[in-house]
């Protein structure tokens, strides 16, 4: 499953994806990943929940991204959810890439049976259409 925190810059769309993980870790069977583009948000993150600051790693392309994601899954058979703050950011996606980049996403997520929440920052209304209904908050 992969759902959607959508919204332009600055909307609190980071406060919800924080408090929604830290809900969820609570109830979590497997272990969960948080990707970020910094550290700034380790503190309020429960200390069960990993965070991975992404720009470390040098990832520098959309593909690159993907594998990424792919390199943790592998190495983690107990992942069960990973949060992306900052995607677009992170991800290091284009506008007109975003609906493949998502498309392969979905495709890992039921692959490997990894749920995944994603914070993007764009309105609902730029998001393409096959993305919306899976939008859990719109701000």
């Amino acid at each position: 499953m992969v759902q959607f925190i959508v919204g332009n810059k600055g909307k609190g769309k980071t406060k919800h994806l924080l408090d929604k993980v830290n809900t969820e870790i609570k109830d979590a069977q497997g272990n969960v990943v948080y990707l970020d583009k910094s550290t700034k948000h380790m503190f309020e993150l429960n200390n069960k929940i990993r965070l991975i600051d992404v720009p470390e790693y040098l990832v520098s392309n959309s593909d690159e991204f993907i594998g990424f994601v792919c390199g943790i899954i592998s190495q983690d058979h107990d992942l069960q959810q990973m949060y992306f703050d900052s995607f677009l950011n992170i991800a290091c996606v284009e506008a007109d890439e975003l609906e493949k980049v998502i498309a392969k996403i979905e495709k890992i997520s039921e692959k490997f049976h990894v749920d995944f929440v994603i914070s993007v920052s764009l309105d609902e209304s730029q998001l393409p259409e096959n993305v919306r209904k899976n939008i859990l908050i719109s701000l």
